[in-house]
């Protein structure tokens, strides 16, 4: 009965090694094929060292000489030039993540090396490794411990705690769906920060080996949410003028310089090696795309997904862009393997997202036809303002504020825009007669002196643009809003007019601020706390808003009024003042202080608003406008 068995258990050896001989012989040649991008991490090293192993044991079936064989035998031994065994003994490398598939190791020198929950570089297989030839009972802890995490398996990599919660929440964000997860997303940050080091995170905690990609994402997001974080942890993954995702990589691949490009955007005035990082990444980005060869090395994409500048972002439309990209549980990543990462890519995430975004659009849509109604009413066209003028203000509005239950804000932030414009455009005219400029504020003063009384009460001035101008503004100010929310509404535009009134040169300049501190008020921001407006922060903000927006209205007038070559569908705005002013404002928003964030966050919003009028030509603005507000996510 025994020789029964040993017979059948080598009859069975005999048919798993000849499948397996005939496997590889049938499919070898597909490696001539294949990208080498799309070659699992480790590939080059292990691989030969299994080859190596199979010869010792006599297999000797196997096309050993096969040109891509030896091809892939070339790149381990360029690997191994870059990062001799001398040195991979005596600092963390990548190698760590492969000791599989290397020899004649010093182990002594290598457990130094060791992190501190037992793993070599968080890899099992490498782990696995080295207990078999040190019998290293940190080791074995480590293996026993993701044994029992992962319910008897082991992933290519383990634990994942750091990029599992950075790419969630980056994926939460872009879908527009963050503000269901505050908590969440708060806790997951919080914890981020608790690993964060000097020299950046990888994607398990408390590793002393970093990387550029996880690095990025988490200085990004850290720094949003008001973490101070240092810049100068970028430096740790620069040599010479280049960056990389670690030292001694051989191929850099887009999503790490990607995920660097999208962290150097936020950066502060002065702050040197953001902006050499924002230089080389997209110069790099450029380039990859020029060549056609965004394929990467640690996600199956076709492609990157559609980035605009952050300045010139608007939520919305990011939104709708990324919808187009993400595939939900189909995302494949590569590591030792092929895997999927649950928290980060799922079909709940893509549902939950289309069917918000389909939401949100038709509660748009029912306002677009509110404010059309508006326009109708109020004879706005009478002042030069289009429908497309209305809808493009209605779309900036949505677009950047566009949550349902946000009507207000939207109608307002659309109104407001429009109302003003009204005003300046009618004011700026100099075939306005100055009895009428001085009537509409007499009229418009004596209305406030009696309080804000309704539309249909209006007596007519004798003026028919004066008296739409008053009927108009006073509706605005009106609003739906509660009367004390109204009282301020209505003191923040008299000190906006009376600048109008007294032909101060700065009213045209002030629209910026007009339009923050409306919102700021609709949202109910600085309800019983009007002595904000004189904080000093905000008085600076203030500043910097008007500063910002006016000189982006400038480029924008000049692209309606082809006084430059804009020959392109979007603008590269190279206006040195405004991008060191942006960066100022970044730094005040996001930094704390004595004033909410959400009230600073308003300032930075309109500010983006202006910029992305200023950045994209109008072709490309109506596309945005139709897939943001009129095409449905199937």
């Amino acid at each position: 009965m025994k020789k029964n068995r040993e017979d059948r258990g080598a009859e069975v050896w005999e048919r798993l090694r000849g499948g397996g001989i005939r496997y590889i012989k049938e499919n070898v040649h597909k490696l001539e094929h294949e990208k080498y991008e799309h070659m699992t991490c480790g590939f080059e090293v292990v691989f030969p060292a299994l080859l190596q192993t199979s010869r010792n044991l006599g297999i000797e079936d196997i096309p050993y000489d096969a040109p891509v064989l030896r091809e892939i035998h070339s790149t381990r031994d360029r690997k191994l030039k870059m990062i001799p065994m001398e040195l991979m003994h005596k600092v963390k490398t990548s190698l760590l993540f492969s000791l599989e598939g290397l020899e004649n190791l010093d182990w002594g020198k290598l457990l130094k090396l060791q992190a501190t929950d037992g793993s070599f570089l968080t890899s099992p297989s490498s782990t696995a490794f080295a207990f078999m030839q040190t019998k290293d009972d940190n080791c074995l802890k480590f293996i026993e411990y993701t044994l029992e995490k992962c319910n008897g398996g082991a992933p290519h990599t383990f634990p994942v705690d750091i990029f599992a919660r950075l790419w969630a929440v980056d994926r939460l964000q872009r879908l527009g769906v963050s503000r269901f997860f505050e908590s969440e997303i708060s806790d997951c940050l919080s914890y981020i920060y608790r690993f964060w080091t000097d020299n950046g995170v990888f994607s398990g905690r408390e590793s002393e080996f970093c990387d550029i990609d996880d690095t990025s994402m988490g200085f990004r997001l850290l720094r949003l949410h008001g973490y101070d974080v240092d810049p100068n942890v970028f430096r740790n993954f620069k040599k010479g003028n280049k960056f990389s995702c670690w030292d001694r990589q051989m191929i850099e691949s887009p999503s790490p310089i990607y995920s660097l490009y999208r962290a150097s955007q936020v950066r502060f005035p002065g702050e040197e090696i953001l902006e050499e990082a924002n230089n080389f990444s997209y110069n790099f980005l450029q380039d990859m795309l020029a060549n056609n060869s965004v394929l990467d090395k640690w996600v199956i994409s076709k492609n990157l997904p559609d980035e605009m500048p952050w300045y010139a972002s608007l939520p919305r439309v990011v939104t709708r862009y990324y919808l187009q990209h993400y595939v939900g549980s189909n995302e494949v990543w590569i590591g030792k393997t092929l895997y999927r990462m649950q928290e980060i890519s799922n079909d709940v995430y893509l549902d939950l997202a289309r069917l918000d975004f389909n939401r949100c659009q038709e509660q748009h849509q029912i306002e677009w036809l509110s404010m059309q109604e508006w326009y109708a009413n109020c004879n706005v066209q009478e002042f030069g303002i289009s429908r497309k003028d209305l809808l493009l203000a209605y779309f900036l509005a949505a677009a950047t504020i566009f949550e349902p239950e946000r009507t207000k804000e939207r109608i307002l932030w659309a109104k407001s825009q429009i109302v003003s414009t009204m005003i300046t455009s009618y004011f700026n005219q100099e075939s306005t007669p100055f009895d009428e400029k001085t009537k509409f504020f007499t009229e418009f003063n004596k209305k406030n002196m009696s309080g804000l009384p309704k539309t249909k009460s209006f007596k007519s001035t004798g003026h028919e643009l004066v008296d739409t101008l008053i009927a108009t503004l006073h509706q605005l100010l009106e609003g739906t809003f509660n009367g004390y929310i109204n009282h301020q509404l209505k003191d923040t535009w008299d000190v906006w007019l009376m600048k109008v009134e007294k032909g101060e040169t700065n009213y045209r300049v002030d629209e910026a601020e007009l339009l923050a501190t409306t919102l700021n008020i609709g949202a109910g921001h600085i309800a019983l706390k009007e002595e904000i407006l004189s904080h000093h922060e905000y008085i600076n903000l203030s500043k910097l808003t008007n500063k910002i927006c006016h000189q982006l209205r400038q480029i924008q007038n000049e692209k309606v009024m082809e006084m430059s070559d804009w020959n392109t569908k979007k603008t590269c705005i190279n206006d040195t003042e405004i991008e060191q002013d942006m960066k100022a404002m970044v730094k005040l928003v996001t930094e704390e202080s004595g004033i909410d964030r959400s009230i600073k966050q308003t300032f930075l919003s309109v500010a983006k608003a202006f910029y992305y009028s200023a950045y994209y030509d109008r072709e490309i603005i109506d596309v945005h406008i139709f897939k943001v507000l009129f095409d449905p996510i199937i």
